[in-house]
């Protein structure tokens, strides 16, 4: 397997992973500059050479791919007989520099209702780097023609045909997804509130609407479903950012991808440990022989 096809395969798997790629040879060595390797969490596709330089390179991507916000690093190799790495020796007579990528599973987001607000909001998504579910119970919503306008989208679209009961797609979004719900039909609004409420493992869900729809919705979770107040906070309405007040479908999209994107950056904040309280706790490091590792971006 080539290693594009591998890359796809682990983000249609949603597994973090490394892309391991030759960055410099000088003299003699195993591969030449180009050659790239692909570590998943017990899979690798490809080779930068094996031995030492390929046993490191995946240990190291393999701790990178465990952490959060990794960001691409730098490994430096000497081959020769006078350095002993942790898998043995390599004495090809040159040096290799490997630069390691890590390959992070990207966000989740599901849009119940693609009608006026929801396309707009899905052209404003499709260009970042996520998977993006648009569901409609309307087969003229999710037409090849009208969803044209998302066939330059960075983001990997699945489309959902559900004309009895959107509410079951959920069940199939992968963990951690965002669901934003707005659909044409209220009735649809507030049964696909409810089944959210009831899916573990969602991100954040939040409804489209004004206070006098959120009130009704509110009762008739508690009321009807059976919700408590804690669980029926996780729904977050209005959506957007306060203060943008135009009602015009791209500004609506606008300010709703806005909100929706600082949510990701507050996800991502939210789960980097202290780096001072990481500092304090960690050990003292040993250096490997033969290797030295550096943040590529911060070292140039």
């Amino acid at each position: 397997m080539g290693w594009v096809a591998a890359v796809a395969r682990l983000r249609a798997r949603r597994e973090p992973g490394v892309l391991v790629t030759v960055a410099t040879v000088r003299g003699h060595a195993p591969r030449r500059a180009g050659a790239k390797l692909v570590v998943g969490r017990t899979e690798t596709w490809g080779s930068i050479g094996g031995g030492n330089i390929e046993a490191v390179a995946i240990d190291r991507a393999r701790e990178l791919s465990g952490a959060t916000d990794s960001e691409p690093e730098l490994m430096e190799f000497a081959l020769n007989d006078k350095v002993t790495g942790p898998h043995g020796v390599q004495c090809c007579g040159g040096s290799v520099t490997v630069l390691l990528e890590p390959l992070p599973v990207v966000e989740a987001v599901a849009v119940f209702g693609v009608g006026h607000v929801g396309l707009e909001l899905a052209r404003i998504l499709a260009r970042h780097h996520l998977d993006l579910h648009l569901i409609d119970t309307r087969p003229d919503m999710l037409t090849d023609e009208r969803l044209g306008v998302l066939g330059d989208a960075v983001a990997q679209i699945r489309v959902h045909h559900t004309p009895l009961l959107p509410e079951e797609v959920l069940a199939e979004l992968p963990p951690g997804a965002h669901v934003l719900i707005m659909t044409h039909d209220h009735a649809e609004d507030a049964a696909l509130c409810d089944a959210a409420l009831r899916t573990a493992g969602l991100g954040s869900i939040g409804l489209i609407g004004s206070s006098a729809k959120w009130a009704r919705f509110r009762q008739r979770l508690a009321a009807e479903g059976g919700h408590a107040p804690a669980a029926i906070d996780r729904i977050k309405t209005p959506i957007g950012i306060p203060g943008i007040t135009g009602k015009e479908p791209a500004a609506i999209a606008v300010s709703v991808a806005a909100d929706l994107l600082r949510t990701f950056e507050q996800d991502r904040r939210w789960s980097v440990p202290d780096p001072a309280a990481a500092v304090a706790h960690a050990p003292a490091a040993e250096p490997v022989a033969g290797t030295t590792v550096g943040t590529a971006l911060g070292n140039r």
